[in-house]
């Protein structure tokens, strides 16, 4: 079990569990000595035996994920059938039947718990009496010591179970930190090669461009004045180093941007469409004036958004639509499929198919913007994506 607030108490009612066996193997070896000697050769060799299969656990834990209910199931039933052993010659050995109840509890299926927990106390009853003779105490303290055990149980399974959700929560938590912080450094690293690619393109290449006109209207203007080829070649100079600073800022532009946001969700509705299958349809402008950042960030909603109608809707249509609404950019993503119940997956367990739509609305929460989910079993699933066009903090 990893560690957590309650690996601590898992520890010690382990520890006190061994214990407790330990106490009571050598409580029954004691007694051997007054049983005659063939039955107290074969207690001790049932209680070396108990000792050593109870040891062997440390093997059953080894045993992959897979068989290890199946092997812990054979290893409980083996002590079991030593105890019996032990119980028809040791009274004493009725005491094992209060550890064996907490391993019955934690290592069967709930069902066959509780029925083992049953048959070892009728057993442990009869043993007792017919030792001892039937008494009020030989039936009242197996009886008591069952109950105790099913209500310790019940809570060590609760606690078990508190314990897998908080590492669970705690693991997504965790998870969520790194996908932000890693989203923030995307956005930040996006934002600033955007910024540069404006900057270069508002003072070099503007610049640069200006002199290649300026030397170009003075070669036509006189072309035999004197010098004339060292104007024809700064112009020629400044051309080729216009080139480079374009060629520079599509380098800083993502490539999957490089003409536009339309283009690109055209290019994702044409890689997504299969023949007889998913068919993508895309309703963009052929230009959107938005940040590069913002762009990025949109096209990554849409490239997960259509993953997860791939992965879970069973459509056989869905559409991208992309457009401008006043001081906003709006983004629609629809699918025909099987649809689903946002109320139910926003409230139940967070599992692979809710962790797409999560990712979408955490994007969206960092643009500042607001995520619309209209969907139900059977009718397929609209989401509507609204995200301010200017945000506080960009650098458009």
């Amino acid at each position: 079990m990893s560690h957590s607030a309650l690996t601590p108490v898992f520890v010690g009612l382990r520890v006190g569990l061994h214990v407790l066996i330990a106490g009571l193997l050598v409580l029954v070896a004691v007694r051997l000595p007054a049983l005659p000697p063939p039955a107290a050769v074969a207690g001790l060799v049932l209680v070396v035996l108990f000792a050593a299969v109870y040891v062997s656990s440390v093997f059953v834990r080894r045993v992959p994920e897979g068989r290890r209910r199946a092997a812990a199931t054979v290893w409980v039933t083996a002590l079991a059938l030593i105890w019996v052993g032990l119980v028809i010659l040791v009274p004493e050995a009725a005491y094992l039947s209060f550890p064996l109840f907490f391993l019955f509890l934690h290592l069967l299926p709930h069902r066959v718990g509780p029925v083992a927990v049953v048959l070892t106390t009728v057993v442990a009853i009869l043993a007792l009496g017919l030792h001892q003779g039937f008494s009020v105490a030989a039936v009242i303290g197996p009886l008591i010591g069952a109950g105790v055990a099913i209500l310790l149980g019940l809570g060590y399974r609760a606690l078990a179970q508190e314990a897998a959700e908080r590492e669970a929560i705690l693991a997504e938590l965790l998870s969520t930190r790194d996908r932000l912080a890693e989203t923030e450094r995307e956005q930040g690293a996006l934002a600033e090669r955007a910024r540069l690619a404006r900057e270069i393109h508002d003072t070099v290449a503007q610049g640069l461009s200006s002199i290649q006109m300026l030397l170009h209207a003075a070669e036509r203007a006189d072309p035999d004045r004197p010098g004339i080829e060292h104007v024809r070649l700064a112009r020629q100079t400044a051309a080729e180093s216009l080139a480079e600073t374009r060629a520079f800022i599509r380098e800083l532009t993502p490539p999957a941007l490089d003409a536009g946001l339309g283009e690109a969700l055209r290019r994702l509705g044409e890689a997504q469409s299969t023949p007889g299958g998913l068919r993508v349809e895309v309703d963009a402008p052929p230009s959107l004036d938005l940040p590069m950042d913002l762009q990025t960030a949109l096209l990554r909603i849409a490239q997960g958004a259509i993953a997860n109608v791939r992965q879970h809707a069973n459509a056989g249509r869905a559409s991208l639509t992309v457009r401008a609404d006043g001081g906003s950019t709006v983004l629609v993503i629809a699918d025909d499929g099987a649809g689903f119940d946002p109320a139910a997956v926003a409230t139940g367990p967070r599992g692979a198919d809710s962790f797409g739509l999560r990712a979408i609305a955490e994007r969206v929460a960092q643009l500042d913007g607001t995520l619309e989910v209209d969907s139900a079993p059977g009718r397929g699933t609209r989401l509507t994506v609204t995200v301010p066009t200017t945000r506080a903090g960009s650098d458009a």
